[in-house]
């Protein structure tokens, strides 16, 4: 989205303050984590196509907003209508792509797609980061703005494209309203011992994500020069999009395994902080590689243990931990810097490897 590189200063240029600036960040965090398990909830009970549609046209609204008024109270309402937006996919997606290839019989298959999603996902910062530094001396924040807008419609449009196969036996299970879905959703999540495990640790996994948001300051403490900045974030960028390609070629990996890849990562983010120096990029880069691969057969692993109809609200239970579990990192970063977020890493290690005891259901 060329946006996303710009929205930050279009609020600045717009004159709000940093104190108004943090304000809607809050709204946007508070919407998204409200929202998360109750659109999990309407994915399962109607459409998980539907809610990938709702969300292009939701964040597509919010866009035309900020670009046609831009002001404080459009702003805020923008980050409404993104947060749901943001939260409608969360959980559909997974579902929608399990459960197709599971009623073609390719279930197996899951971990390497989903690599591939989430690899084309991160690879799409690179012409969005071009698109922005392109548009913008062009026309400024509505040509950006707009640009934006047509990029969310087309989402949605291919979006209402996908297939959706739903099997007849959860037809049935979700029959009895979004409630009851709801429902079982949270029970399966808390009672199911095997669901619950995998779910905290891809929880507790996501959330060391959070770490991106800290990539350009790392950068700018090396020493990094602004102009350049952002292609210092993107090269780990590129690093996280290999490594998720290639969780494929993982997903037989026993819990020892994918704990070892976790502290590999460790060992080259510590080697990173150490150099202290931008040569350190590359170090970055391995662990945001490896950190996603593991992240990826983590999604797998859960994906393969739930077994009631309420997949996407099982998985939104997930992301909501996610977004406690990134406090962790928060409070990593202002504790000690990269060497706190080295040693998170190694902690989060530790659970995976007696928990992820799904290889052979995610091999691919």
């Amino acid at each position: 989205m060329p946006l996303y590189p710009l929205y930050a200063l279009l609020f600045t240029d717009t004159g709000l303050s940093g104190g108004q600036i943090s304000l809607l960040f809050a709204i946007w965090s508070a919407v998204g984590i409200a929202a998360e398990v109750p659109t999990g909830a309407l994915a399962d009970r109607f459409s998980r196509r539907a809610s990938l549609v709702a969300s292009g046209l939701l964040q597509a609204s919010g866009f035309a907003l900020w670009t046609a008024l831009p002001s404080f109270a459009v702003f805020a309402a923008g980050f409404v209508l993104w947060g749901l937006g943001g939260a409608l996919p969360s959980g559909a997606l997974e579902a929608l792509l399990y459960d197709g290839l599971a009623a073609a019989g390719h279930s197996h298959r899951y971990v390497r797609v989903c690599g591939q999603v989430t690899a084309a996902g991160l690879i799409a910062q690179v012409p969005a980061a071009v698109a922005a530094v392109a548009l913008f001396p062009l026309g400024g924040y509505r040509l950006v703005g707009w640009v934006s807008v047509a990029v969310c419609l087309t989402a949605a449009a291919l979006a209402a494209r996908l297939p959706e196969s739903v099997a007849d036996s959860d037809e049935e299970s979700c029959a009895d309203g979004y409630f009851a879905t709801l429902r079982d959703g949270l029970r399966e999540a808390a009672r199911r011992p095997a669901v619950r495990t995998a779910a905290l640790v891809l929880a507790a996994l996501a959330g060391l994500d959070a770490f991106e948001e800290y990539f350009a300051l790392l950068g700018a403490a090396w020493g990094v020069p602004t102009a350049v900045n952002p292609a210092f974030t993107l090269v780990i960028t590129l690093g996280g999009a290999a490594g998720a390609a290639l969780a494929g070629r993982a997903g037989w990996l026993p819990g020892g395994g994918l704990a070892g890849l976790m502290l590999a990562a460790a060992v080259a983010l510590a080697g990173a902080a150490a150099l202290d120096r931008p040569a350190g990029i590359v170090l970055v880069a391995v662990f945001y590689a490896l950190y996603r691969l593991v992240l990826v057969v983590a999604d797998a692993r859960l994906q393969a243990v739930i077994a009631g109809a309420a997949r996407a609200t099982v998985t939104s239970v997930a992301a909501l931990a996610t977004e406690v579990s990134a406090f962790l990192v928060y409070g990593a970063w202002a504790f000690g810097g990269v060497w706190c977020v080295a040693a998170l890493t190694v902690a989060l290690s530790i659970p995976l490897a007696g928990a992820a005891k799904g290889g052979k259901r995610a091999r691919e």
